[in-house]
């Protein structure tokens, strides 16, 4: 009885040449993608072209108050032109906050910001006592 063994064709390009100690080596290409540059590795996005999010959850002793800190730190809009988006929203007790930008270093600014103005507001609140309610 014989048994003939197949063999398979490489799942990647193989390098034509001379082949280190008797075996051939995997080469990598970029794909060809057509258009300006025309190559695979000018079509990955870049860390500037991304959109960085970040989301906040902020708990407050009820709706109330989640709401007068929402209302409280909404008009402020962004400086920088629309470069980032801020959403505030108020689900029950807990006031939401996410941010969208290309740029990371706007998003900290962003954020450092409304961290420090939402410190204030709260410390307010504090000082104030519960509110009543109307």
């Amino acid at each position: 009885m014989t048994a003939s063994v197949a063999a398979a064709a490489p799942a990647f390009p193989v390098a034509r040449g001379r082949p280190a100690a008797g075996r051939a080596r995997p080469v990598s290409r970029p794909r060809h993608v057509p258009g300006p540059g025309g190559d695979a590795a000018s079509k990955i996005p870049r860390l500037e072209s991304r959109i960085h999010v970040f989301a906040l959850c902020v708990p407050f002793p009820s709706s109330l108050e989640a709401e007068i800190a929402c209302g409280s730190l909404a008009p402020d809009a962004e400086p920088h032109g629309g470069a980032v988006e801020k959403q505030l929203t108020v689900s029950g007790s807990v006031m939401a906050v996410r941010w969208r930008a290309k740029d990371p270093r706007l998003l900290r600014i962003s954020i450092m910001t409304f961290l420090d103005q939402l410190s204030l507001v709260m410390q307010t609140m504090r000082r104030f006592g519960p509110p009543v309610s109307r």
